[in-house]
């Protein structure tokens, strides 16, 4: 399994107008299919006088891959699908994109809608840039002192990041690596501390 995936760097709007419609491509970070619903729902409050909120969100990595789209009233296959194809299209994931429609008054035709959304979507992405993101796993070590400048070593080597530490009697650090590296780290705290160092593999963060 994949310990990284890409996705948006920062939520961005975009829009674009065609034969009098306005097309508004909106893309954010979600996290799952909850979080994707609550924001379709605040854009659809926000933006209620439009037409129509055509959107899709892909979650996940590797075959855990989640994803839904939505014509939301347009003919079939002209908003949601071709709005998932520019995120899916780029390899992204833990993103929605909504595209809200003002009607202008003249049809496009399925083509001229696919088209337009696909714009939206695309020009909300260029905006939105993109990232990577590293799956990790959160481990609990309480070590003797005498070991602390070598484990501090070993969280340089491995990129990893120290996020609670406490000091007393021994010292216990709560740190951050990525999931691949995860067997590695341990590998090497047990070597260092000569299989003294406890080691608790927390909730993922």
């Amino acid at each position: 399994m994949s310990d990284c995936y890409l996705t948006i760097a920062q939520a961005a709007k975009a829009e674009t107008k065609v034969k009098g419609s306005r097309f508004i491509g909106e893309a954010a970070s979600v996290t799952d299919a909850a979080g994707a619903r609550e924001y379709l729902e605040r854009v659809r409050k926000r933006e209620y006088e439009a037409t129509h909120h055509c959107y899709a969100y892909r979650l996940g990595v590797d075959s855990d891959i989640e994803y839904k789209y939505s014509d939301d009233g347009e003919p079939n296959g002209s908003a949601g699908k071709p709005i998932y194809d520019c995120i899916a299209g780029r390899e992204l994931t833990g993103i929605i994109i909504v595209v809200t429609r003002y009607y202008g008054g003249t049809k496009l035709g399925t083509g001229g809608l696919v088209r337009a959304y696909s714009q939206a979507a695309l020009l909300s992405l260029e905006k939105a840039g993109q990232k990577i993101n590293y799956i990790t796993d959160s481990i609990r070590l309480t070590i003797e002192f005498s070991f602390y400048d070598q484990i501090l070593k070993v969280i340089e080597k491995l990129k990893a990041k120290q996020t609670d530490s406490d000091f007393s009697e021994n010292v216990s650090l709560t740190v951050l690596i990525r999931k691949s590296l995860t067997e590695q780290f341990v590998r090497e705290l047990t070597d260092i501390s000569r299989g003294t160092a406890q080691i608790e593999k927390q909730e993922n963060a």
